[in-house]
């Protein structure tokens, strides 16, 4: 079995597999890529067990057909260290051993055989499908992937929740101090279903669609995810269970408006934020008309800032205390610049919302974050 291929286009397939393999794997098998060769295209499979990503690039001078497992590692470091050039891969199916022929050298190693390398899920039972363009999955998951739980004891909360119905589709992520909740108007289902999407795929999903300008298919059943994109497939297993009740979390009559200038506000807050308190990183707000004075204090060390702000308020005066790290995060994360934040009272969670966003209509981006005690 005999092919040659672009060094520089194998290294940009096999880098971007290559993030679902594990520094540590239980199976020796999972720190290699399966090649797969039929016609003129060469297949490459990465795998966990978990997660799968598999994609596929035009390879020439092909002689034969068949399956061998290559060590990952090894692989990538030589590849990084060429210069774009074509690379022949001349294979031995019966006893696995590989030469790689350069313009002025060869590499000889041996893989390992293909059987051992575990088969792709296949989905099953009843099948949902959806159809979402790339940038806007994209989107989803770049901003809702911030709020998602890093506690592996809560399983459900550390994945992106993905609501579907004939209405909306609608994308969440919390850990209980902060959430964002992304309703999409324009993207439907055929019919109402969730799955929930764990964190590894989430970010594996995030830099592929980065490079991607068509339609998604997404297809799931009770326990994997399958996504076709144009040049990479990944199937995973989705999180069990159900996803909490995040719409009951949402005050429904915070009626106080709060409109700051994000950028500006963002830096008081980090020099603010200094000062405050390495248990709670706790900052205050008071608001009042047109006006926010941002305070935090160590009594520990006998520090404390203080700095006022300009701002657009309609409501009754307030003082708000909040996570500094976690308010940052959310402003961090919406784009516009000015930031809406509706209120209620100290003890009720803020809502933060784009200002003038263009895409309104279409697309609804709610953010909330729950005060601290002052």
């Amino acid at each position: 079995m005999k092919f040659t291929a672009s060094s520089a286009d194998l290294l940009e397939h096999l880098q971007n597999i290559s993030r679902v393999i594990n520094s540590k794997n239980t199976l020796p098998i999972l720190d290699h890529f399966l090649f797969k060769i039929q016609g003129d295209k060469l297949e490459m499979t990465a795998s966990d067990l978990e997660t799968t990503i598999v994609t596929s690039m035009p390879i020439a001078d092909v002689e034969g057909e068949g399956s061998i497992c290559v060590m990952a590692n090894r692989l990538l470091s030589t590849l990084k260290e060429f210069a774009d050039q074509p690379l022949t891969f001349d294979i031995n199916l019966d006893n696995l051993r590989m030469e790689l022929i350069t313009e002025t050298g060869h590499y000889d190693f041996t893989g390992e055989s293909a059987d051992q390398f575990p088969e792709l899920p296949v989905l099953e039972g009843d099948i949902n499908t959806v159809i979402f363009p790339a940038k806007d999955l994209q989107f989803n998951l770049d901003n809702v992937a911030f709020a998602a739980s890093t506690d592996d004891s809560r399983p459900q909360m550390a994945g992106i929740g993905f609501d579907i119905s004939t209405e909306m589709t609608t994308v969440v992520a919390t850990d209980s101090h902060k959430m964002v909740r992304i309703r999409n108007k324009n993207l439907k289902g055929q019919n109402n279903a969730m799955f929930i999407l764990p964190r590894k795929p989430t970010g594996l999903m995030r830099n592929i669609l980065a490079k991607e300008d068509m339609d998604v298919e997404v297809r799931f059943d009770r326990s994997h995810i399958h996504f076709q994109m144009s040049k990479y497939t990944l199937v995973c297993r989705q999180v069990e269970g159900k996803y909490p009740a995040y719409n009951s979390v949402i005050p429904t009559n915070n009626e106080f408006k709060l409109i700051v200038k994000r950028d500006s506000f963002i830096r008081t807050l980090r020099r603010v934020a200094v000062y405050s308190n390495a248990d709670n990183n706790l900052v205050k707000l008071d608001i009042n008309e047109g006006l926010i004075t941002v305070s935090a204090q160590d009594v520990d060390y006998s520090i404390s800032a203080e700095e006022k702000f300009v701002c657009q308020y309609d409501g009754q005066p307030m003082t708000i205390g909040f996570k500094s790290p976690y308010l940052l995060e959310i402003l961090n994360n919406l784009k516009t610049d000015e930031v809406e934040i509706d209120l209620q009272d100290p003890q009720r969670a803020a809502l933060l919302f784009p200002f003038n966003s263009d895409d309104s209509e279409t697309r609804e981006l709610l953010m909330l974050i729950m005060p601290i005690m002052i």
